[in-house]
């Protein structure tokens, strides 16, 4: 069944493109038609010492890549492709693999780790090849050292792949003895450790049992904090990952170590090489996540029940953890700024800084406050930008009575320095910082406004004029605009602070979108994001201005629409620029339309903006569709009845939409707008409806779909049924029974994991949503009766909601608001079926003595309709 493949595998890398596309096709058809001699020849070539470790290595790789994908419904095919094989080849391939790990090329070994790997993880929760571990466990003492290094990474990524469930505890006593061993200092080979200390990392959720044990976990931890000691760099690294992976997965059993670990980690920052130096960092990062997340869950209130206590590690460690991480922000490199994904001790410093002042609060201001006053006015440039970068990371947290008074004398400096200071790194810095002052500082909920009709004038004067900086400099000059304004958002009407300077900073983004260099450090993306949000704070005294915005914007995307024979990088950043466009014109639309004075200004450019909308579509790109779809949506809201005019052309865009699967936000916007057509249409829209119900229907039945599109699509019903009232008739026996099964399943489906949880959450209330605008379509047509069928599985469905006790506050609003509207559109027919529930009336208790104002009002709305159902 195998065949010779090598010379397809290396022509394949050729660097000649008919040879290499000719080669991929022969691999794409043999894989077809054959799949398991397809295999076969792949583990064949990898296994095969004699073969060139070009061919090997591809082998591998496509090996990989037909047992796993990245797209949910691609790999569940694989998966299946490969359960289906037959036994005696699987047996076969796996031989081939188990034997590669004895290789002497590296990458050939490794490539064999991964692939066993997948397949465990495939075939481990099906209880097949319960041998595998035994087998690579079985003589792992006496192997040679490059073989140990490949079982040990094997079982790393194993760990990695598999659920902890799927192996059992006696299995994972042995991985956990074997890992261990291969990282003790015993050890004389570099590559056996460093592969043992990968492995641990991917095996710690394993270890819940271990760690439980005092012994256990005391040789553990002994031996990790010995591999952060090694001479070979990356097992020091390796070890220290480690200990960051043990901060989060078990940080309630740290207590005793935390001292040693201090001491560990506070020499390698100050000694040793900066891949390390950043893990250690990442330690106490990671510790200050933990104490957050308690802290914010029990509001600083711990009972004895609590599931995890607070240790306070972060709050003993500080007087000797923040002179620590204050002495890494001297440790700047000297082009940090200009690269994007720049990654540097003094950064990693920074941010521990400020996750160490959101956990403590005003505890760290005294002890950061010392640093800044000796560095701020330093000649050395990196003592300056130090400071600064201290001062800026450390306003989240504490309260703002703590900092106001020092942000008041440090706001002159600042503005001082943007403008004066010699250094780059010192503006980039002072531009962050402000905007961190305007961030946490700055809006109505502060008593004292830092920001006064005194200085405003000023900071805007400064930050103007920065814009026109280098830019990097110029793009943290736009972020701070951008927080200074979202700080009055909440002003209302009455008149901004900013009013007088609307002009002057509307002209000086549009300059910055117009800059040669706006490409450079995401300048053009800032400028445009804080347009929108300087035009959200915009109020009824600068409407004018921003109406003046529209031809401006719209002639720039008809500029973009026209330009001829662009090569694939310029396309690119063309589709960019459009996306860009397109949001800011949606922002525009929706603040216009939100007063009747402006939108008549704004109805003169619907037809002019709905037809430059129209020829985004054009472009294949999905951000622009996506922008392109959000503002159409906006349009539409604002147009109301009269967008029927352009949904004849509009239409087959939307049905495309709804078709994408492929790049599915864009399927999911798509449907966010057939609700806003919906709302602006009414029963305008019914002409569309069977297309639009039609591909809905699609979507959702559809299993190449992501999953997160479903519940939008189900909410989406309730918006079609409540805009075309009782002409949904037609459509009942195709949704009704996909709303129902999947009630079902969102009942049995209250996941283990968060996400699991929180999609579960999403999908009721996208369920309620629709049976909510079905009841309140039909109500007051004489179609009420052919919702009857349908009532008892809802007010079930209800039932097992309250029953399962996992709803969110979202789910539990509608749930309730769905019993009102039953009660209400059924109305006498309703009465004996809700006194038949088994929960509704303690459902309804609860709700009506919820804390939350806006369950309470829903509950106290359906408590009315059900007495005037059930009294009847």
């Amino acid at each position: 069944m195998a065949m010779e493949i090598t010379q397809i595998l290396l022509n394949a890398q050729a660097v000649d493109g008919t040879v290499r596309k000719h080669a991929e096709q022969n691999l794409k058809q043999f894989q077809d038609q054959n799949l398991p001699g397809f295999l076969l020849s792949l583990s064949g070539e990898l296994a095969n010492n004699d073969k060139p470790v070009d061919s090997r290595k591809l082998a591998g790789l496509i090996l990989k890549n037909t047992l796993d994908a990245k797209e949910q419904h691609r790999k569940f095919e694989l998966v299946q492709g490969w359960l289906s094989l037959d036994a005696a080849v699987k047996a076969q391939i796996k031989g081939c693999l188990l034997q590669t790990l004895s290789s002497h090329v590296l990458d050939a070994r490794s490539t064999a780790s991964q692939v066993i790997a997948k397949i465990a993880g495939i075939e481990l929760p099906h209880k097949q090849w319960p041998e595998l571990i035994g087998s690579l466990l079985s003589n792992i003492h006496q192997l040679p050292a490059h073989v140990k290094q490949a079982t040990l990474e094997t079982l790393g990524y194993i760990c990695e792949e598999v659920s902890p469930d799927a192996i059992d505890q006696d299995q994972v006593n042995k991985i956990l003895t074997a890992v261990v061993q291969g990282m003790n200092s015993s050890e004389a080979s570099n590559d056996v450790r460093l592969a043992a200390t990968r492995a641990l990392d991917n095996a710690l959720g394993f270890a819940q049992a271990n760690f439980s044990n005092d012994m256990e976990r005391d040789y553990i931890m002994r031996v990790v904090c010995e591999a952060t000691l090694s001479t070979d760099v990356k097992i020091r690294q390796a070890a220290f990952e480690c200990l960051v992976s043990i901060s989060s997965t078990y940080y309630e059993k740290l207590s005793s170590y935390i001292q040693d670990i201090f001491n560990i980690t506070s020499k390698a920052v100050r000694e040793d090489e900066e891949p390390v130096a950043l893990q250690a960092i990442e330690f106490w990062s990671s510790i200050c996540d933990e104490e957050i997340d308690i802290l914010d869950e029990y509001g600083g209130e711990f009972t004895a029940d609590s599931d995890i206590p607070c240790f306070y590690f972060i709050k003993q460690a500080l007087p000797a953890l923040v002179p620590l991480l204050l002495e890494t922000l001297l440790k700047q490199e000297d082009d940090q700024d200009q690269d994007e994904g720049a990654w540097n001790l003094a950064m990693a410093g920074g941010t521990c800084l400020g996750l160490v002042a959101r956990t403590v609060g005003d505890d760290i201001v005294p002890l950061v406050m010392p640093f800044i006053e000796e560095n701020i006015t330093k000649p050395d440039w990196r003592q300056r930008e130090a400071a600064t970068y201290a001062f800026g990371s450390i306003l989240e947290g504490p309260s703002p009575d703590k900092l106001t008074s020092i942000v008041n004398i440090a706001l002159n400096f600042m503005l001082t320095a943007l403008m004066k200071d010699p250094n780059n790194h010192v503006k980039d810095t002072t531009a962050w910082t402000l905007g961190r002052i305007f961030e946490f500082l700055h809006g109505s909920i502060l008593g004292s406004p830092i920001i006064t009709p005194e200085n405003c004038q000023q900071i805007l004067t400064v930050l103007l004029q920065s814009m026109k900086d280098v830019p990097n400099v110029a793009e943290k000059a736009c972020g701070a605009l951008y927080f200074l304004a979202q700080g009055y958002e909440d002003a209302g009407s009455s008149s901004s602070p900013l009013s007088p300077f609307f002009q002057d900073i509307i002209q000086a983004l549009l300059t910055v979108t117009h800059r040669e260099d706006a490409g450079e450090s995401r300048l053009r993306t800032a400028a445009y994001e804080t347009l929108n949000e300087v035009v959200r704070c915009s109020n009824d005294e600068t409407a004018p201005t921003v109406a003046q915005l529209v031809p401006v914007l719209m002639q720039e995307l008809h500029q973009t629409l026209e330009a001829q024979k662009l090569s694939s990088e310029e396309r690119e950043k063309q589709s960019d620029l459009q996306g860009l466009l397109c949001g800011c014109l949606q922002v525009i639309i929706q603040k216009l339309s939100s007063s009747e004075a402006t939108k008549f200004i704004l109805m003169q450019f619907a037809d002019q903006a709905m037809s430059l909308f129209l020829r985004v579509f054009a472009c294949r790109n999905a951000t622009v569709h996506e922008e392109a779809m959000l503002a159409i949506g906006a349009l539409a809201y604002a147009t109301g009845p009269g967008f029927e005019k352009y949904m004849q052309e509009f239409y087959p865009y939307l049905e495309m939409g709804l078709q994408n699967y492929e790049e599915y936000q864009v399927c999911s916007i798509t449907v966010g707008v057939v609700g806003d057509l919906c709302r602006a249409l009414d029963d305008k829209i019914l002409p569309f409806c069977d297309g639009i119900m039609t591909q809905l229907l699609k979507d959702l039945s559809s299993s190449q779909l992501h999953r997160s599109v479903k519940p939008p699509i189900f909410s989406c019903f309730g918006d079609i049924a409540l805009a075309i009232g009782g002409n949904f008739e037609k459509y009942l026996m195709y949704a009704m029974p996909m709303l129902q099964s999947a009630a079902e399943l969102s009942v049995h489906a209250s996941g283990v994991d968060e996400e699991m949880v929180e999609y579960t959450n999403q999908l009721r209330n996208g369920i309620l949503e629709a049976y909510s605008g079905i009841f309140q379509g039909f109500k007051n047509s004489p179609k009420t009766q052919l919702l009857m069928p349908y009532a008892p599985h809802i007010l079930q469905f209800l039932d097992s909601l309250y029953m399962e006790k996992d709803m969110d506050d979202a789910v539990s609003k509608t749930a309730i608001g769905v019993l009102g509207d039953l009660a209400d559109t059924l109305g006498s027919n309703a009465g004996p079926l809700i006194n038949q529930s088994v929960s509704s009336k303690d459902f309804l208790d609860e709700c009506l003595s919820s804390d939350d104002h806006l369950i309470k009002e829903s509950a106290q709305w359906a408590k009315m309709a059900i007495s005037r159902a059930v009294s009847v």
